[in-house]
């Protein structure tokens, strides 16, 4: 089973956090990664981890939940201008459609996780639209903020 890089996150910078700074938590290196960046980067005004929770209909029971965006950060552009933007953390794999295989166990979890995922990101990116914010997924492939 794969073991996975989690911990609290202490920042250096802690009134740029929108939040409980004793409660900063990261899922990954990626995302600690991520949140040494913010915290230390003179251009991200302001920064919160997994504090924004946007609704959305899950494909596989049609029900309303929850989805807690891993960051939004508030980022003062080269213009003087702050723009927010709402970012989520995935690997590059997870981004993709699964190819097409024997309907193993395995594919149909990949599948669901794919649709839920989409749901999820098409809300995010509606949300921040209608806040005139901006939304992206990092993957590994890239990442502009780092």
């Amino acid at each position: 089973m794969k073991k996975y890089y989690q911990g609290k996150y202490t920042p250096e910078n802690p009134l740029k956090y929108a939040g409980n700074v004793h409660e900063i938590v990261y899922r990954s290196g990626w995302e600690r990664q991520l949140m040494i960046k913010f915290d230390r980067d003179r251009n991200v005004v302001l920064w919160n981890s997994e504090g924004l929770a946007i609704p959305y209909r899950s494909p596989l029971d049609g029900a309303l939940h929850r989805y807690f965006v891993d960051f939004v950060i508030q980022v003062r552009g080269k213009n003087g201008k702050d723009k927010t933007w709402i970012i989520e953390v995935k690997p590059h794999s997870q981004t993709l459609m699964p190819k097409q295989g024997k309907k193993t166990r395995r594919f149909l979890s990949e599948v669901a996780t794919f649709a839920v995922n989409q749901s999820k990101w098409t809300a995010a990116a509606a949300f921040a639209k209608e806040q005139g914010w901006e939304f992206q997924v990092l993957t590994e492939k890239h990442h502009p903020f780092v």
